[in-house]
């Protein structure tokens, strides 16, 4: 009858250092997959010269490398300057994601899922890129009522 119970102690010691193994083991792979998903999001230079995320300007969620944000931009291509509707990222655009709220950056308001933000679209000639500034969404920057 000893044996039986020195064999269930036994037993008990060795799943409890398996559970302690795994739940190390987990904890690992955890902080490995948050390093990998900050290591696949874009980085841009900030106005500061500091380097910080891509982001949505509807959402503000950190866009990662193949996730890119749909717009329009209304032709003649051969101007300067032309007129651009964002309409957001894959997180905010056709649907919003859960806990996923759109704003406008210039008024602050809510901007609805089938919305979008009015910017214009630079086309430098020198250097071949291209610059985007926001001038709002329709409610601040659309059609003025009278």
């Amino acid at each position: 009858m000893k044996d039986f119970f020195s064999y269930l102690g036994l037993f008990a010691v060795v799943v409890a250092g398996i559970m302690l193994l795994r739940g190390l083991y987990l904890k690992v792979l955890s902080e490995k997959n948050k390093k990998d998903s900050v290591k696949n999001l874009k980085k841009q230079r900030t106005e500061g010269g500091t380097t910080g995320f891509v982001r949505c300007p509807l959402c503000n969620t950190p866009l990662a490398f193949g996730e890119d944000l749909f717009s329009q931009v209304f032709r003649p291509m051969t101007v300067s300057d032309q007129r651009m509707y964002i309409l957001g990222c894959p997180h905010c655009h056709p649907s919003v994601q859960a806990g996923v709220k759109r704003s406008c950056p210039v008024c602050k308001k809510a901007v609805p899922s089938g919305s979008h933000l009015i910017a214009r679209l630079f086309n430098k000639t020198k250097d071949h890129k291209k610059h985007v500034i926001i001038t709002g969404c329709p409610s601040c920057c659309g059609p003025k009522k009278n």
